[in-house]
């Protein structure tokens, strides 16, 4: 028999999937490269199935002999392993994003003499098309949860973006751009306590409690699919910090992220300008240890945000600090400044590099926001977030609008800086 070659994702196996490999089982026997997470999720969204469970499926549809993994786009490396007689592919790929894959893949067969076959798109169904589909029913607290964990697993690095609203959650949610082929968007998003406490009115010192930020993660979960992390500030007293993580893993929250202070809460962007004192890495520790053990799964992840260098205590002590969190069982380790420059934040992650023990590493580039993230990928950042940048952008505009309206006296001036009454209007689904 002949060696046919089938790369494919997987992902929700539809007619056009079947019919693939039934055209390649006719050329002989068919091995499957089924992409990685990781290979996935470098031009597209994460799987709704892991790889395991992608494997499991695929090997159990009948004219499949193997299965491989595939760990990039580049199909170059298994062929070059396998040197099939015939690669089969979908005809789709012969414009866009993907005819440079095609292309390579036809040089390739070329030096051991095999053969593309090109099988007819199937019309009408596509993964993307299941997506959309399966994305407007929802999610579920029990996948919501696991996201997190996936998505470091999988992409260089997870974007994240603060959302105060159901508004700027479907904002998050839906927002892409498209760069040289790539699509770009937010992984994740980030409930902030500055922002959840600016958009009520507050100052940002912990005055609005935790049963009323749940209200804001309520309306995140109505009308988002993506996973969510908590900006926890100190976390509070070990014992009220236990049924915070309690109810946010119920509620299907992926991550908290708790700062080393005590006392009254300030923001750190603050710096040394206001009374802030650091909490002793014997307490915090336990902070951490207690919340470990109140929960019920393996999914919820608790961060240690390390205020050193924001304290001005110097990276010796963020990275002693590091350290101990990580032995104390923090799945991360957020490191904070208030520079404009990243130099500091930079020296960090190089000297986190060397440690024996490593945990994923989250980044907030609010004052340092000059860094781009593949600067921060190459330094070894597993979490980008972008903490307030939706509402710091919003409140300059409706300023701008209330000014129009007092000036001119009517409404018609201030039309460029606001959308459509049609728009707002349909803006939301089922709004009609």
């Amino acid at each position: 028999m002949k060696s046919v070659y089938v790369g494919m994702s997987a992902d929700l196996i539809h007619p056009g999937h079947l019919n693939i490999i039934k055209e390649a089982a006719k050329l002989g026997d068919v091995t499957v490269g089924l992409l990685t997470d990781r290979a996935i999720a470098s031009y597209k969204r994460l799987p709704f199935l892991n790889y395991e469970q992608r494997k499991i499926i695929i090997e159990n549809i009948k004219g499949v002999v193997k299965v491989v993994p595939q760990d990039s786009l580049d199909y170059r490396p298994n062929l070059y392993w396998l040197k099939p007689n015939y690669v089969v592919h979908g005809d789709d790929w012969k414009t866009g994003v993907q005819s440079n894959t095609r292309q390579q893949v036809i040089e390739a067969l070329k030096e051991w003499g095999g053969g593309l076959v090109e099988v007819p798109y199937t019309k009408d169904i596509s993964s993307t098309l299941l997506h959309h589909a399966i994305k407007d029913i929802g999610t579920t607290p029990a996948i919501r949860l696991q996201q997190l964990k996936r998505l470091i697993g999988a992409k260089k690095s997870v974007r994240a973006i603060e959302a105060h609203s159901g508004l700027s959650g479907l904002i998050a949610e839906h927002t892409w751009v498209e760069v040289n082929g790539e699509k770009r968007e937010f992984d994740c998003m980030w409930a902030s306590s500055l922002t959840d406490s600016t958009a009520k009115g507050k100052p940002d010192i912990e005055a609005v409690d935790i049963t009323a930020r749940l209200n804001n993660i309520n309306d995140l979960l109505e009308v988002t699919t993506k996973p969510i992390i908590f900006d926890g500030d100190t976390g509070g007293k070990i014992e009220h910090f236990v049924f915070t993580v309690r109810t946010l893993e119920r509620l299907g929250v992926s991550a908290i992220i708790i700062e080393d202070k005590i006392g009254l809460k300030k923001n750190s962007l603050f710096g040394t300008d206001v009374k802030q004192e650091q909490d002793s890495i014997e307490n915090f520790c336990e902070k951490i240890k207690s919340g470990k053990r109140a929960l019920v799964t393996g999914d919820f992840m608790i961060i240690a945000r390390i205020e050193s260098l924001i304290l001005k205590a110097g990276q010796e002590d963020a990275l002693k600090r590091a350290k101990a969190y990580i032995e104390a069982g923090a799945d991360g380790i957020m490191i904070h400044s208030k520079e404009k420059s990243p130099d500091e934040i930079i020296q960090f992650c190089k000297d986190y590099k060397n440690f024996d023990k490593k945990v994923p590493l989250v980044v907030v580039p609010s004052s340092y926001d000059t860094i781009c993230e593949r600067e921060l990928e190459e330094y070894g950042v597993n979490i980008i977030i972008y903490a307030n940048q939706l509402l710091r952008s919003a409140y300059p505009a409706m300023v701008s609008t209330a000014k129009s309206i007092l000036i001119n006296q009517r409404a018609y001036e201030a039309r460029s800086f606001m959308m459509s009454i049609k728009d707002i209007i349909t803006l939301i689904p089922g709004a009609k």
